[in-house]
């Protein structure tokens, strides 16, 4: 098994008990005092003048006293609660770390080294943003940025890699309606969630034509961008983090080892084409805007590139001409011409025009929204209408392309808040319960896990109440 790294501990013990599946889907929403105690735990082991002493052996991974203080240390200089005795819980997590990275060693499990670096760079760019200053982030961590971004880069790769296993270990449960009705009649009063007041909506969208000229102006500079790079006078890398409009440019435009099936089609069938990694594609254009390519590697049938998109700019003119055609056509289902569902023909998203306007809620994929799910602009109309109340045309950003559309929202349920029920709230139960058999399929691997693994605890570490049964088995 491979040695985890104290960064990746501290992730861990920040949340003071091992991840459960059900936040498997939240790693987005990783705090800073996450992002924190993950990377901050060397600069604590460099002035911690602690004797390097064996506490627990799991396989043929030690899990050293050193360790255990550190993250200890961290806890305390975080201020985490600390919900028991501190010598057991932390080298249990330790513990379980080791055994989801071997599992994750034995499946090959790999990450997306694109998503790593993002996320890296996400965490970097807050502190200095909070601390003032890359030389003030050093300085807080007392280590170089380069080595800072390395200890937070396994920290974040070895998350993943827990979190994949977790997923592999449920990935097979079947759910059936009568398995979410017995567990719902099971819940205690007090386990019952209290739902907020949610509302449903439909919408139609379009989008503003984009000038010609503002086209021709976009390919012209990556016409040039590519000429640069392929004269050899700039690197693609540094043009991508330079102009690049997509999120990928802080890590020179790359995207991550990817297949056919997660690429847009038109940028696979150009990308899957490029044999030379020092020229640069033509110009593709995607539902995104217009890219220029250049081929990183290829591993059999996925492909890892760099990009530069540029995204054309909507005038204003066409922003006025397209309000005032929708608030026209507000003017004409109001009047009864048409109802708004007949109406959603004209929007030009083929998601919600395919389904006659409704919208779909991409984090639980129901019809029904929280106030703060919602596009900012969508919420920020429908929180002063009716039900049945048609809005004024508005600009907003499409989530999907970051780019200015005009859209009519009606509003056509809401639903007050109040305590879940089977039959308001069959998916919220639903999602409970999966949660809930998804966690137990963990804690059972666990089980299993911990009683085929070699254990060895020392005896100054022995006296404590496990949260999971089965590691004391030789003591020395």
């Amino acid at each position: 098994m491979k040695t985890s790294s104290p960064a990746g501990i501290a992730i861990l013990l920040a949340n003071r008990t091992y991840p459960k599946v059900t936040d498997i889907v939240k790693l987005r929403s990783t705090s800073l005092t996450v992002a924190l105690a993950a990377v901050a735990l060397a600069a604590l082991a460099a002035n911690n003048n602690i004797v390097e002493e064996v506490a627990w052996m799991v396989g043929d991974q030690p899990i050293y006293k050193s360790e255990i203080e550190e993250a200890y240390q961290q806890m305390l200089y975080e201020k985490t609660p600390i919900n028991g005795d501190p010598y057991c819980i932390i080298p249990e997590q330790l513990a379980l770390e080791k055994l989801f990275l071997h599992q994750a060693d034995i499946d090959t499990v790999e990450v997306q080294e694109s998503m790593v670096t993002q996320a890296v760079e996400q965490r970097i760019n807050y502190l200095i943003s909070n601390l003032g200053s890359k030389e003030k982030v050093e300085e807080y961590f007392r280590k170089p940025l380069a080595e800072f971004r390395q200890q937070m880069s396994e920290s974040m790769r070895n998350q993943y890699r827990v979190q994949e296993v977790q997923r592999n270990i449920s990935k097979d449960l079947k759910v059936t309606p009568s398995d979410v009705r017995r567990y719902f009649s099971s819940l205690p009063e007090d386990s019952i969630p209290f739902i907020p007041m949610q509302v449903e909506a439909e919408i139609i969208s379009v989008n503003p034509k984009i000038p010609q000229q503002e086209i021709d102006d976009v390919k012209a500079r990556l016409r040039d961008y590519a000429d640069r790079v392929n004269r050899g006078e700039s690197e693609f890398s540094t043009l991508a983090i330079l102009y690049s409009e997509d999120g990928s440019s802080v890590r020179g435009g790359e995207i991550g080892f990817m297949g056919r099936g997660h690429l847009e089609p038109e940028y696979a069938a150009v990308a899957f084409n490029l044999n030379d990694p020092k020229k640069v594609s033509k110009i593709v254009e995607t539902q995104y805007g217009y890219h220029i390519i250049q081929l990183i590697e290829k591993r059999g049938d996925r492909i890892n590139t760099r990009h530069i998109l540029l995204r054309p700019k909507v005038s204003d003119s066409e922003l006025t001409n397209s309000l005032n055609r929708l608030d026209s056509l507000r003017t004409e289902i109001n009047n009864g011409k048409f109802t708004f569902e007949e109406a959603t023909v004209v929007s030009q998203d083929k998601d919600t025009r395919n389904n006659h306007g409704q919208m779909v809620n991409p984090e639980n994929n129901t019809i029904r929204f929280e106030m703060s799910q919602l596009p900012q602009e969508v919420a920020k109309k429908i929180s002063t209408m009716e039900v049945g109340d048609i809005s004024e045309a508005f600009v907003m950003k499409d989530p999907k392309r970051d780019r200015d559309i005009v859209a009519l929202v009606k509003l056509t349920a809401r639903i007050p808040a109040h305590k879940a029920n089977l039959s308001d709230d069959y998916q919220v139960i639903k999602g409970m319960y999966e949660n809930a058999a998804k966690q137990k399929m963990v804690d059972e691997w666990i089980k299993k896990k911990i009683n085929d693994t070699y254990v060895r605890i020392e005896d100054n570490w022995v006296d404590c109440e496990f949260r999971n049964p089965g590691w004391i088995k030789i003591r020395k």
